[in-house]
């Protein structure tokens, strides 16, 4: 373990969704671009043991690290934003620290003794800390989910509390974001709820050395100064931050506000001035875009954004690499089961279907597919995406009446989707999918080899049922080409329909590996597609 690792602890009150994933990742890339290595990660309060079981609506998309852990969303801005390459010790809940402890207990590692929360879940949680750091890391930043004063999240705050005891106050700072609400009837904004956190935090014996204070307009000095007087929190270290266009602004924001420059002194760190040119490029792209185009998705999820909140970046960062500004129009799977493709999709200029689990939405997203196949629309299948294609195209091109997937209809007489295994036996529904990074072998010449530009490729999955490796020849002669192929077991990885614009399926999310400032190809490769297609309609 390197002991000159520094550690910087980031905690929220008042409300949640505050964005301390997004401020932490914010920090990270400042930091980052100061030269030194970050190491990033989460605690969550509740006691899942990770979100993979847990509903879309509830927690939003659950983020799949290289080395197969299903995580929390914020870990996806932590990799937008920095290098850090993020593993299973970035993300752990109280159902992980308490499991853990459990089964030491039952093995015996504790001798006997009492299990209690101090000092032997407090311990686990600090050996959590310590596991991201490696020799060459500066400085490893931690998110406490939840917000100061819940019950579940107490132990996490007890345990950085030990740890900046342990590693010396001068190794560790805490950042306490908070907020100010501004009441329109008096035109005023208002600090008692930033004072009665920071109370909260102190009387857990945490000591805040700087606030983050999210507002919808800046602040003045004089109430900063206020601020500081009532939570004894140095006038230098109260920062506000206004609301923001776009994510991607608020690291441009903290550093005009010298938040990094605060975090270097109070650390002692060897950093250099920060590089962010790069970073307002991007940015200025995105203010001004050249063009503006409508797109589809069309998902099982739509109430809530957040449960496709990669894809919806991952499209982002390609617009914005074209210069197009994506208009990317929501639409509920279930609608197209109601209503017909032309009245719904018929002024989009590309059409987007995403992953999801289970029966309900399944056939609207295979007639967006169809839509999709026989107008030449811009098709883009992500996981379950390319699976309805591939369902669609069995029925309406190759004839296989019934065509489906073992998921959807264990009966079907044509299973061009299904189970590795026919007869596997699903009992614990958070360890029998195929996750993590899987390499993919691409056939030279495609579409999608121009796009990656390599033969080889590394792209993460979070599926259970695969292509029917079965109907591979039907489908290659009737013009749908298998173009990516897993090595190792010869799996399916990326379908492409011959003589289209864009139509390709993949089985891997893409979304997951795509960055503001390295857009994935797959998805300049569509966007790019739903350009032309937008150019073709207004020439008409």
């Amino acid at each position: 373990m390197n002991r000159k690792t520094k550690h910087i602890f980031v905690t929220g009150g008042v409300v949640s969704s505050l964005g301390k994933g997004l401020t932490s990742a914010s920090l990270g890339m400042l930091i980052e671009s100061r030269g030194l290595k970050v190491a990033m990660q989460k605690f969550d309060p509740y006691i899942n043991v990770d979100p993979g079981t847990m509903s879309p609506f509830q927690h939003g998309e659950v983020y799949v690290t290289d080395d197969g852990a299903e995580a929390d969303l914020d870990l996806g801005h932590y990799e937008r934003f920095t290098n850090t390459k993020l593993t299973r010790h970035s993300n752990y809940t109280t159902g992980q620290i308490y499991l853990s402890v459990i089964e030491k207990e039952r093995a015996g590692v504790f001798l006997g003794a009492t299990v209690q929360v101090v000092p032997h879940i407090t311990d686990e949680i600090k050996a959590a800390i310590n596991s991201v750091i490696t020799p060459d890391t500066d400085v490893v930043i931690t998110e406490i989910g939840g917000t100061v004063g819940d019950i579940e999240g107490r132990h996490f705050l007890e345990a950085i509390r030990q740890f900046g005891l342990e590693k010396g106050r001068e190794n560790v700072v805490y950042i306490h974001l908070t907020y100010l609400p501004y009441l329109r009837t008096t035109d005023e904004v208002k600090t008692k709820p930033t004072q009665h956190s920071v109370d909260w935090l102190r009387m857990i014996g945490v000591t805040p050395d700087a606030l983050i204070c999210r507002t919808e307009k800046p602040v003045p000095q004089s109430m900063k100064d206020k601020i500081s007087l009532l939570t004894s929190v140095p006038k230098g270290a109260v920062f506000d931050a206004p609301d923001v266009e776009s994510i991607y602004e608020l690291p441009l924001l903290l550093h005009e506000r010298g938040f990094d420059d605060f975090i270097v002194s109070r650390l002692g760190l060897d950093a250099r001035t920060p590089d962010l040119t790069r970073w307002k490029e991007m940015v200025e792209r995105q203010r001004k875009p050249d063009v503006e185009i409508d797109i589809a998705i069309v998902g099982k999820y739509m109430t809530l954004e957040d449960s496709y909140k990669s894809i919806f970046e991952a499209i982002d960062h390609a617009g914005t690499s074209l210069g197009v500004k994506v208009n990317a129009n929501k639409i509920h799977s279930e609608e197209l089961e109601k209503r017909s493709p032309e009245e719904l999709l018929r002024n989009q200029s590309a059409i987007l279907v995403p992953g999801g689990f289970g029966e309900r939405g399944i056939e609207g997203k295979i007639v967006a597919a169809g839509y999709a196949r026989r107008n030449s629309v811009p098709y883009f299948g992500i996981c379950l995406g390319m699976q309805v294609a591939t369902i669609e195209f069995a029925r309406n091109v190759l004839g296989l009446a019934g065509a489906n997937s073992s998921e959807i209809d264990p009966k079907t007489p044509h299973r061009v989707i299904s189970l590795l295994d026919a007869q596997a036996k699903i009992t614990d529904y958070g360890g029998t999918q195929r996750c993590g990074a899987y390499r993919c072998r691409l056939a030279e010449g495609s579409i999608v080899h121009k796009l990656y530009g390599v033969l080889e490729i590394s792209e993460r999955h979070r599926h259970r049922f695969e292509f029917n490796s079965a109907y591979k020849e039907i489908f290659e002669k009737a013009g749908m080409k298998i173009v990516g192929t897993n090595p190792e077991e010869n799996l399916v990885e990326i379908i492409n329909l011959e003589d289209h614009p864009y139509f390709v399926g993949v089985q891997f999310h893409p979304e997951f590996q795509s960055k503001p400032l390295r857009p994935h190809p797959l998805f300049v490769g569509f966007i790019n597609a739903a350009l032309s297609k937008n150019i073709k309609q207004h020439q008409r």
